[in-house]
């Protein structure tokens, strides 16, 4: 894929979310705060998932270790 081909890939893409979200009918202020505000949350989502989202795999994984009988490896055993 070359450049130019790749620009107006990009190009139709972003209008295309300007025709979605009817943002090609805002004064150029509104894009700016729109745009703004739809970056903000953006980040916001994405560094939340980046925080809680690993604990909250590791839980889920140790929640089917346990259920399908996987011992961990720290048991103590008995020894004679």
């Amino acid at each position: 894929m070359d450049i130019k081909s790749m620009k107006n890939y990009l190009y139709w893409l972003y209008c295309q979310f300007e025709l979605i979200t009817c943002s090609y009918l805002m004064e150029p202020w509104e894009k700016l705060l729109f745009y703004s505000f739809n970056i903000a949350l953006l980040v916001t989502v994405l560094y939340t998932a980046y925080i809680f989202l690993p604990g909250h795999i590791s839980s889920a994984l140790q929640f089917f270790w346990q259920l399908f009988g996987s011992q961990h490896e720290n048991t103590v055993s008995v020894l004679k």
